[in-house]
């Protein structure tokens, strides 16, 4: 039991606190500078899925994960039961992503998928820590081209990329994961602002009082 107890006051609980300190802190950052720019990017998210619109995600690594992730939250449902939602990762077609990076260069493994996908009216939320992935830049300049709204995720060093996107989301940490946890972060806070908006009553239990989904067009 002694030994027990030295372990949970020893050198890897204090760093554990710390790091969960350091966490703590730049969450509070991402709240106080980013709480508008969230609402702004919900609301071009709404917007596109009521028009009928597709939102996109790409990003390379951690933040493909992301991307990954928040396309299936909204894909398959975030905090209640309702209809699917049209949400695509750019990340996950590995042939497209072989194919294309063979054949173009991998600059070009989000861009090509939006040239063939993407549609006026469409979002696309561009995740990069650094701001300087040249598939992502490629890809947020394509879907400019496109008409596509474009929503950005970044950390600090990132302003001349978040200069380029119609909303930016900038996630202050220090150090990549720190930026990372901003992202997912404001990623979930955009998928609920996104479901209690398009889904405002009986919790999936009906038709969302907005439309939503490609029966916005018909």
């Amino acid at each position: 039991m002694p030994a027990r107890r030295s372990r949970e006051h020893g050198p890897l609980e204090r760093g554990a606190r710390a790091i969960l300190r350091e966490s703590s802190r730049s969450m509070a950052k991402v709240e106080r500078s980013c709480a508008s720019a969230v609402a702004a990017a919900a609301e071009a998210m709404i917007a596109s899925i009521e028009a009928g619109g597709t939102v996109y995600f790409c990003g390379n690594g951690g933040s493909a994960a992301d991307a990954q992730h928040l396309a299936c939250e909204l894909a398959g449902r975030y905090l209640v039961d309702r209809p699917a939602l049209p949400a695509v990762a750019l990340s996950t077609n590995t042939s497209s992503l072989t194919a294309i990076g063979n054949d173009y260069g991998f600059e070009h493994v989000f861009s090509r998928q939006l040239e063939g996908l993407g549609s006026p009216g469409d979002v696309l939320v561009a995740i990069t820590t650094s701001g300087t992935s040249p598939n992502v830049i490629r890809a947020v300049r394509t879907a400019q081209r496109l008409g596509m709204t474009v929503i950005g995720m970044t950390g600090p060093k990132g302003a001349r990329f978040a200069a380029e996107c119609d909303v930016a989301l900038v996630s202050h940490g220090g150090v990549t994961p720190r930026i990372q946890e901003g992202h997912i972060a404001m990623g979930h806070a955009l998928c609920e602002l996104v479901e209690r908006a398009l889904f405002p009553a009986k919790r999936g239990r009906g038709r969302p009082t907005r439309r939503s989904g490609k029966a916005a067009r018909s």
